[in-house]
């Protein structure tokens, strides 16, 4: 080979070294960008020359030249920051953002973002943050709940979509099941009376179309909740007991309740054989949704009745007993009443079509809900006249209100209410599954990267999940700056996943990852490539001065 030759092998060393310069320094640019991965230089040599030599055909180099430039994918550090959509992933993965109103999917480590006006979720560029839309498929506001609050479960829909949050308002649910649990102290005398019905006399007293419906002195406990209808309005619910004095008990006590909302938003309008609607609101029974009877063995539940009006009694009238039957079951074993309080049509009793019932749990429910001798008539043990079809039916007999378990096959729950000598009447627990419509208030994200919407209305639900994309060769993707890769040939398909699946990192809410260049390295990096490129220029000068003394041989 010639000496000119040895200037284009520096002159390939000086190019070579001067690229691995232009990686570090880009590297160190980034130290301080957000998820931004530094990139490694590998050379290789250039295909040797062969020459003839006394031993035969050997080798000599032609120089070097840059074989690859590969990602670095290496962790970077978590800083901790004060925004819940600044998410960093543990892992492997990338999130997936998309420029709005196109097919274009880049895919970025960096977890800056933001809502921005219109609610999609953005990084820096505009593009929208994709992810599946959570569906909640079961629910503890179903009329069939138990007493133990059921937690919501959700599942993703579809596929990938654009993070957009354009309901900041959560709508209401009406309340399906209420729990009250109380304490009837048995040293409470009885406050309503009556020879006929001694099982109703706090009904009979009852005048829900004047302003105190019932007096003080009418009644020996009661308690009071909130409830919600189907546009979110709270309404008062309240339960009235009182014991009714009762002879050759034999250690059992029995109380009657009496489940009441306001007289005057009580909406049901019932209609009798004749098919005419009456409103109950303009009547004496305006706001008595359910009497009954509990019955207490040594304290303990034992036993519960629940009548309901059915009809308008036509001739008889609601407030006669006559016109109040068995009330129907919610599939949990519990018995409904129906307040109708927005007014809707054919939503007056639990069994119409437009009902919206509410379960009430005292602690005793029945598990055998299967037709016990009367059509429609679910769970209450009526065969050989266990329990009467209408409360006239009870009159003042103490078998009719039965010390025996009025249910098919009851159960009683832990917590059920009872009649202990505490020294006063108490409520033991009460809540309801219902709630009014709520705004907005905070978003969270878990390390699933479930995106969480709490609301002022106490409610808590799973809006997004995330999308993670993994690669089968990462190192194949295509840089198109601003933290954005895109999906080459060599990188293979985009393979989409939720956070902690599928070899799919879990996200870290409130947390930013680093740049992942360490300044160190890339400066004893930088100081061999600086050497390198010196060493090159000095093969250049070296044969230039080679070349100045053979063109020197003709003087």
């Amino acid at each position: 080979m010639s000496l000119s030759a040895s200037l284009y092998q520096g002159i390939s060393g000086m190019q070579a070294h001067s690229e691995m310069i232009s990686v570090i320094g880009n590297n160190l640019a980034n130290v301080s960008t957000i998820g931004f991965k530094g990139a490694n230089m590998q050379f290789e040599d250039v295909m040797s020359q062969d020459v003839f030599t006394s031993a035969g055909v050997a080798q000599v180099g032609r120089g070097v030249r840059v074989a690859s430039i590969y990602s670095d994918f290496a962790q970077g550090s978590f800083e901790t920051t004060t925004e819940s959509t600044d998410m960093a992933i543990a892992g492997n993965g990338f999130f997936t953002v998309k420029p709005k109103g196109t097919e274009n999917q880049y895919y970025t480590r960096a977890g800056d973002f933001r809502f921005d006006k219109d609610g999609y979720l953005v990084d820096p560029h505009g593009y929208v943050v994709q992810g599946w839309a959570m569906q909640r498929a079961s629910t503890s506001s179903s009329s069939s709940a138990s007493s133990t609050a059921t937690a919501d479960t959700y599942s993703v829909v579809g596929s990938p979509t654009d993070i957009k949050v354009n309901n900041f308002q959560s709508a209401p649910e009406a309340t399906s099941l209420v729990n009250i649990i109380t304490n009837l102290d048995p040293n409470t005398a009885s406050k309503s009376n009556s020879a006929n019905n001694p099982y109703f006399a706090m009904f009979e007293t009852w005048k829900g179309n004047q302003t105190t419906p019932l007096a003080s002195t009418a009644y020996g406990y009661s308690t009071t909740l909130k409830v919600y209808d189907q546009v979110g309005a709270a309404h008062n619910l309240s339960v009235y007991y009182d014991q009714v004095p009762m002879s050759n008990a034999g250690g059992n006590t029995v109380w009657e309740y009496m489940v009441t909302s306001n007289p005057s938003e009580d909406g049901r309008r019932l209609s009798g054989a004749n098919g005419q609607l009456t409103s109950v609101n303009t009547t004496s029974a305006a706001g008595v949704l359910m009497i009954g009877t509990m019955t207490f063995r040594s304290g303990a539940l034992v036993g519960e009745s629940a009548y309901t009006l059915k009809s308008n009694g036509g001739a008889l009238g609601m407030k006669n007993l006559n016109s109040w039957q068995l009330a129907d079951f919610s599939t949990a074993g519990y018995p409904e009443v129906t307040p109708n309080f927005i007014l809707a049509s054919n939503a007056s009793t639990a069994a119409a079509t437009a009902a919206s019932p509410i379960a009430l749990n005292f602690g005793i429910r029945a598990t055998d809900l299967s037709s016990a001798g009367g059509a429609g008539i679910l769970g209450w043990a009526q065969a050989k006249g266990a329990l009467a079809n209408t409360a006239a039916a009870v009159g003042n007999k103490v078998s009719n209100v039965g010390w025996l378990p009025n249910m098919q096959t009851p159960s009683i729950d832990a917590s059920s209410t009872q009649s202990y000598d505490t020294g006063g009447s108490s409520t033991l627990l009460q809540s309801q599954n219902g709630y009014t419509a709520g705004y907005l208030q905070s978003i969270s994200v878990s390390r699933e990267g479930i995106l969480t919407g709490t609301y002022s209305n106490g409610q808590v639900l799973d809006l997004f999940s995330l999308t993670l994309t993994s690669f089968t060769n990462q190192w194949g993707l295509r840089r198109d700056g601003g933290n954005l890769f895109s999906e080459t040939r060599d990188s293979g398909s985009a393979l989409t996943g939720q956070a902690g699946t599928a070899g799919k990192g879990t996200i870290a809410s409130n947390s930013l990852e680093q740049s992942n260049v360490d300044m160190g390295t890339e400066f004893v990096k930088l100081i061999t490539a600086q050497r390198g490129f010196e060493a090159n220029t000095k093969v250049i000068t070296t044969a230039d001065s080679l070349l100045s003394e053979v063109i020197a041989l003709k003087r």
